[in-house]
């Protein structure tokens, strides 16, 4: 079984979900968001966020593949990039953090440790650029998949610490040094998934 983590580009971006290619919900405020909605069109307008923010800041966001499928994918930009950002509770992220928008495992690929791939491979792209943390805000009434805001369990899971609590959406910050600290651990962790295969290139952005 091959996994890889590639950047997401305009080339790939309908490798996404289709529920998810068309989700606008990070990427407009939210009456921006109901008018695209109603127009029929958000699609485009993920297209246009995508390419703006890749030609104005770069990468933002990951696909895994397994076998070839895409598997999942999260996406992840400044909060400048992010208009849905502000209408948070316990906004705003942080001046030194990336924020971690969402992210989705496809069901049939769910448990095998691609959600933790993801935000690895997004540690450490956003670790080369210089970038200190990353900050997502996390549901803790989360039930099922298909909502665009992450679980808050989830995000504590993988490394994520409450800076803001909240009875509903806790912002939660992930240190970058702490993520490196952890990185072994993986590897480990996809070296036993993955048999023969080495950790380190399964980790490694194409």
């Amino acid at each position: 079984m091959s996994r890889r983590l590639v950047n997401v580009t305009l080339d790939n971006l309908d490798d996404l979900p289709r529920r998810c290619r068309r989700c606008v919900f990070w990427e407009l405020d939210p009456v921006s968001g109901e008018r695209a909605v109603e127009a029929g069109d958000p699609a485009l307008e993920k297209e246009a966020w995508i390419s703006a923010t890749l030609l104005e800041w770069g990468s933002c966001g990951k696909i895994a593949y397994v076998d070839g499928v895409a598997a999942g994918f999260v996406l992840y930009a400044p909060p400048l990039y992010v208009p849905r950002s502000v209408a948070f509770p316990t906004s705003p992220v942080s001046s030194d953090a990336v924020l971690l928008m969402t992210a989705h495992i496809v069901p049939e690929f769910t448990g095998g440790g691609l959600g933790r791939m993801l935000v690895q491979g997004v540690a450490k792209d956003l670790t080369r650029r210089g970038v200190r943390a990353i900050e997502a805000f996390g549901d803790l009434k989360w039930e099922q998949p298909g909502g665009c805001v992450l679980p808050a369990d989830y995000l504590l899971s993988v490394g994520f610490k409450t800076v803001r609590p909240h009875l509903r959406f806790p912002r939660l910050r992930l240190e970058l040094k702490t993520a490196v600290s952890w990185r072994e651990d993986v590897e480990v962790a996809l070296e036993r998934l993955l048999g023969s295969m080495s950790p380190e290139r399964a980790l490694r952005p194409v």
